[in-house]
């Protein structure tokens, strides 16, 4: 990340639970353009959509077996202007695993 981007959020989850991300309309006029995950293997990004309003969705499927972690990135851009766009919102899943009584 750079000095410019936000500081992430962070959440920890269970193995095999899936997140409903919602994205509100961003206020500087900025189109939310892409969602990627650093970590497909641990977090899959699926469902990805952008309402009329701006508002961006989606799931967030995490590993059912595995734990691990992976930052999920939005990527934001002005409409009228050709590229991917830059990071506009960071969150960083971490998937922990249950614990085992023993």
């Amino acid at each position: 990340m750079s000095p410019d981007d936000p500081a992430p959020q962070q959440m920890c989850v269970r193995p095999g639970t899936v997140v409903s991300l919602v994205l509100r309309p961003r206020a500087d006029g900025r189109r939310w353009t892409a969602l990627r995950s650093s970590a497909p293997v641990f977090v899959q990004p699926s469902g990805w959509q952008v309402d009329a309003d701006g508002t961006a969705r989606v799931s967030l499927r995490c590993a059912g077996t595995r734990a691990g972690a992976a930052d999920i990135t939005a990527l934001a851009k002005e409409p009228d202007l050709a590229g991917v766009g830059r990071v506009a919102f960071t969150l960083r899943v971490v998937v922990v695993p249950h614990t085992t009584a023993g």
